[in-house]
Parts: C-alpha cells; sequence; structure tokens
C-alpha cells in the first residue's frame, strides 16, 4: 500500500491512507436566503468545532460580492482571518479552499502561507484554484482568459521561493536571482497545497505536481472512477500516494432515519445516513470531507453535537482509541 507522503501537523493529520476524516466550512451557521452571513458567534462555533473533535476548518477567498455567484464566504479577508483563527485555537487543521491564485502575487501567497504554517506550528493547508467568478478579474486588471497559465506560473513561484535564496524567472511575476530570500519558512519543506477542481490544468499535471486533490461532489460511482484516474497517474510518477477530499452541502434533520433528499451540491437527511453515505465515500477513496452548513436547518449546536457524538467516532476511531491507551 502506498502511503501519503509527511509533510506538515495538519496534512498528517487530515489525510490518511484508506481513512477519511471530517471538518467544516465556515462559516458555521444557517444562511439560506442570502449571500452573507452574519458571522455571529463565529469564534466561539471555530472553538466550537475543534473541541467536538472535527480535523479541519476551511474558509473561502472571495475578495468581491458578486451576486450572481450568491455567497460572500466568511466575508474577512481569508489569511488575515485565518491568521486570527490560528491565535484562538490549538490543534486543527487551518484550511483555504482555495486561494484563487491569478488574483494574487504569488510572493504574497507564499509569505502569508508561511506566516500562519509558522505561528500556528504547522496548521496550515492551502488549497489552490485558478478562479471562476468573471467579474472579478477585469476589476483588478487581470486577464480572465489567462488563469490557466497565471494559475501554473503562480504555483511553480510559490513552491521555489519556499527554498532558501530561490533562483526564479517568470513571465508575469517578476524574477529572483538568488540575492534576496523570502522568510518565514515553512515547518516543513513545503506548505501542502491542494488544487479545487481542474484549475484549467490537466489531471496529469495536477498528480504530477500538486499535494492532493480537492474535486466537487458527484455520484459514488463517478467519484470513484475520478479517483480511481487520479490515483492511477499519482502512481505513475510518485513512490507515494496523494489525498482527495471533498465538500458537502448538508441539511441535517431530526429524524435520524430521515432518507436522503438532494439539496445544492449535498443531501438533506438524517444522521443515520449520514454516517452510511461517509461510510462509502470512504470505500471509494475519499480522506476528507469538508461539511458546509449553510442550509442546515436543525439548531446548530445540537447538529454539531450529533455528528460529533455519532458521526466522528466512526471515522476518527483509532485517533481515540490510541489517545486512551
Amino acid at each position: 500500500m502506498m502511503r501519503f507522503e509527511n509533510i506538515n501537523m495538519a496534512y498528517n493529520s487530515v489525510f490518511k491512507e484508506n481513512e477519511l476524516s471530517v471538518g467544516v466550512v465556515v462559516p458555521i451557521e444557517r444562511y439560506a436566503r442570502g449571500p452573507e452571513p452574519t458571522m455571529q458567534d463565529h469564534l466561539q462555533r471555530v472553538k466550537q468545532v475543534e473541541s467536538l473533535g472535527f480535523k479541519s476548518i476551511w474558509i473561502r477567498d472571495i475578495p468581491f460580492n458578486v451576486p450572481n455567484f450568491g455567497d460572500v464566504g466568511q466575508t474577512f479577508d481569508p489569511f488575515t482571518y485565518l491568521g486570527f483563527l490560528a491565535g484562538q485555537t490549538s490543534k486543527i487543521a487551518l484550511g483555504i479552499s482555495s486561494i484563487a491564485l491569478p488574483l494574487h502575487h504569488p510572493l504574497h501567497v507564499a509569505k502569508s502561507a508561511a506566516s500562519i504554517d509558522k505561528l500556528s506550528n504547522g496548521r496550515l493547508l492551502l488549497g489552490v484554484a485558478s478562479g471562476d467568478r468573471i467579474d472579478e478579474y477585469p476589476a483588478m486588471g487581470i486577464s480572465y482568459e489567462n488563469r490557466g497559465e497565471l494559475f501554473r506560473e503562480s504555483f511553480e513561484y510559490i513552491r521555489k521561493v519556499q527554498a532558501s535564496f530561490p533562483t526564479i524567472k517568470t513571465e508575469n511575476y517578476g524574477s529572483l536571482n538568488g540575492n534576496i530570500d523570502m522568510l518565514p519558512k515553512p515547518t516543513a519543506n513545503k506548505i501542502p497545497m491542494l488544487m479545487t477542481g481542474s484549475s484549467r490544468q490537466s489531471l496529469e499535471w495536477n498528480a504530477k505536481n500538486l499535494d492532493g486533490w480537492m474535486n466537487y461532489p458527484r455520484d459514488l460511482y463517478n467519484q470513484n472512477i475520478t479517483i480511481k484516474n487520479y490515483r492511477d497517474l499519482v502512481a505513475q510518477t510518485h513512490e507515494f500516494d496523494k489525498p482527495f477530499m471533498q465538500p458537502i452541502y448538508l441539511d441535517l434533520m431530526n429524524d435520524p432515519n430521515a432518507k436522503p433528499q438532494p439539496i445544492q451540491l449535498g443531501f438533506k437527511l438524517g444522521i443515520n445516513y449520514l454516517t452510511n453515505y461517509l461510510d462509502k465515500l470512504r470505500s471509494i477513496g475519499v480522506n476528507h470531507l469538508a461539511l458546509n452548513l449553510r442550509f442546515n436547518s436543525m439548531n446548530m449546536d445540537k447538529a454539531l453535537e450529533q455528528i460529533s457524538k455519532q458521526v466522528l467516532p466512526e471515522f476518527h476511531l483509532k485517533e481515540k482509541i490510541n489517545c486512551n491507551e
């Protein structure tokens, strides 16, 4: 069995071979009828999911309120907010899903990411993407059509600048000739970066270069094929495997036996069916699931506690046993 690479604390904790862990998308509140969350009690919610045993939190890079997108996420700048949360938590992984690389200079991304990783003792997971909200690009004077090229060049810059006094030559982001250096360096040999979707790259390029893949929910049959194709490509270029993760929108019902009903990129269902569904995801090779509770109608405290008590032990069991030995 191929093992995952050993990178930083977050990567090693969240991603384990043939296992599935569970995290939560921030904001952790219901805002089904509009694009903006209240962000009330947001810090208490993050601390709550950490204490309940969830493996990660995930925030998003949404620079503008784009009305036809319909969601402004946590509203705060992702790196500023994640730095704040790093100082208020101690063990939960801090994930970004995902930085739209073409909208940022890669030096700023690399420095911000390394700073949060260092300050949190290795708890950062950096999702990266090419971005898909077309209105943001002209607003920032950036070519939407070139976002695939910009993504690739930015990714390579971020990778190289984590080395000491690197030499980098780019078409769009400047050059370094080895006489200056970026500090701080990450806690491991690199910041773990996971690509979202295709980001206008081939699956072969993804499998060769990234540390994992975040992809969108699909039916189990097609997701199984997607994961298998990805892992076959990883095996062609690496001696280790790479994790696969996905999000899901969840509306947890009071009836534990409520059968699944489809909602946007997810399900409305009872807790027993949720456990069964996660077990099926684990069986096809999903290593991490990020729960988005934006449409959740159950009381949030009740929903989080129910998932913690009835779902997480089925998937985080080995770690709990080890802690009690």
